[in-house]
């Protein structure tokens, strides 16, 4: 269950560096990775697993090579950034034309036209008034600006108690300070603790794991689910709360869709309350789910949009606040400013990038695309229903979650010991291996989490499903 090395494609070994030493060890012993057990590369003589940091190479369209020459289908967009694909030459030459002609400049108190330019597409995208647009060079900034936005709005408007903000369970929302406060994922944040007080959660639209009695009746479930947020902001005081955090389908614990009605409902319940409702589509925009913002996918105009990830396909980092007409009136008189910005939002050469993606986005037709072919790749996962060890495939768009279990009819999950085993001991490597770069995960219940570019057909929906196929049956023959 290995990849055939494509010496054609990808030179192979991974070489040395500048200075004369093997990229291998000095990924080991200098490259810091993010969310990595760094143990598993450290030599075995000093208690590690003596692994090789995987290092890749080259993308093109939808497939990555690594170092030795293996190809691998992308089934994750890099991490939900690559839409339009790997290797597009178009976005390189943006990004180096931008730079030979203004490489930088900050947009505090001066402007650029790539920025201006992007500015005013994203609006033009953006659901009713939405039409401001603060940058930023990733999705937790996003987030963390739209925070610090809701708080100050608030107090310029003659409500200073208003600064709480709810999210729900087990959701991601980025990991500076009060981003992370406004994740649900508690092993995340306990090294880091105390974070910034205010955040509080409610359940989230995880229907698969609802009571028994309303697993038949999603209205019911969406309208119970949305119901807990008004319940949280009574019970803390509808003058506390300034702001709710909610991405269109949530990505942590293996994409939880919304039911029927349960953006409607939570639409009422903040503006009864006077309270912000914050979309927050760092994964979820720019054709993830179909439409350039998935708030339109599922019928809600919210008051921030925060995006980033799939906004350059990944060729630049940027991000953005897209925040409502309303919410920019008091920035518009006397000596009143949002003291708050970062050195490389809105890069010149990012914002560049950007525009061209956008264009390959309209002249391809990429949401199209997505919605076209969205149902072709449910059912193409769902096929995976037959395995003894698939609980659930779950999600919409580009953008899928296949839950595992020990037990089909009880729903029975694993334990923390078997989760441990099986999604890292096993399947990571082994579909890494089968040549499908995805991810498994155990942020909530164990999952394998696929979002693959846009511009992928049947062919690569085949293809994830008979690897898929392979891996998950050997995973069951192994517990």
């Amino acid at each position: 269950m290995t990849t055939t090395p494509d010496t054609t494609t990808a030179q192979t070994g991974a070489g040395t560096t500048p200075r004369g030493t093997d990229r291998y060890d000095a990924a080991r012993d200098h490259l810091w990775g993010h969310f990595s057990r760094q143990s598993v590369y450290e030599p075995v003589a000093e208690g590690g697993a003596g692994g090789k940091m995987p290092i890749i190479v080259k993308g093109e369209g939808a497939y990555i090579w690594d170092a030795e020459g293996n190809k691998y289908l992308d089934g994750l967009s890099g991490l939900f950034v690559v839409q339009a694909g790997h290797g597009r030459e178009e976005l390189a030459e943006a990004a180096a034309k931008q730079a030979r002609e203004l490489a930088f400049f900050p947009i505090w108190s001066y402007a650029h036209p790539s920025a201006i330019d992007l500015a005013e597409r994203l609006a033009a995208y953006a659901p009713g008034d939405l039409n401001r647009v603060f940058f930023t060079t990733g999705g937790g900034e996003a987030v963390e600006s739209a925070w610090k936005l809701a708080k100050q709005y608030f107090k310029l408007t003659g409500k200073p108690g208003k600064h709480k903000v709810i999210s729900r369970a087990i959701a991601y929302h980025g990991t500076p300070q009060g981003a992370l406060s406004i994740t649900g994922l508690p092993p995340l944040k306990e090294m880091f603790e105390p974070l910034v007080p205010g955040a509080f959660k409610v359940p989230n639209t995880n229907i698969y794991r609802a009571d028994e009695s309303l697993r038949d009746d999603p209205k019911a479930f969406g309208r119970m689910a949305a119901d807990r947020i008004a319940e949280a902001i009574e019970f803390e005081g509808p003058d506390t709360v300034a702001a709710v955090f909610l991405e269109p389908v949530q990505n942590a614990g293996g994409c939880f869709p919304p039911p029927p009605g349960y953006f409607e409902r939570v639409r009422e319940i903040c503006d009864e309350y006077d309270v912000l409702l914050v979309s927050d589509e760092v994964i979820c925009a720019f054709g993830r789910i179909g439409s350039m913002f998935a708030c339109d996918d599922f019928g809600y105009v919210p008051d921030i949009i925060t995006c980033a990830k799939g906004l350059t396909s990944g060729y630049s980092p940027i991000g953005a606040m897209i925040a409502s007409d309303r919410l920019f009136e008091p920035y518009k008189h006397g000596t009143t400013s949002f003291p708050h910005g970062y050195t490389f939002g809105g890069h010149p050469v990012s914002a560049a990038v950007a525009m061209a993606n956008l264009d390959i986005f309209e002249r391809e037709g990429l949401n199209q695309h997505v919605k076209d072919n969205a149902p072709n790749f449910r059912a193409t996962l769902e096929k995976l229903n037959d395995l003894p060890i698939v609980g659930d495939v779950r999600g919409e768009g580009y953008f899928y979650g296949i839950e595992l279990v020990k037990d089909k009819e009880t729903r029975e999950t694993f334990n923390e010991d078997e989760s441990e085993r099986m999604l890292r001991g096993f399947l990571s490597k082994a579909l890494f291996d089968a040549g499908l770069y995805c991810r498994a995960d155990d942020r909530g219940d164990p999952v394998v989490q696929l979002a693959p570019p846009l511009i992928v057909g049947q062919t690569e929906f085949d293809e994830i499903e008979q690897k898929l196929r392979g891996v998950l049956t050997e995973a069951w023959s192994l517990l």
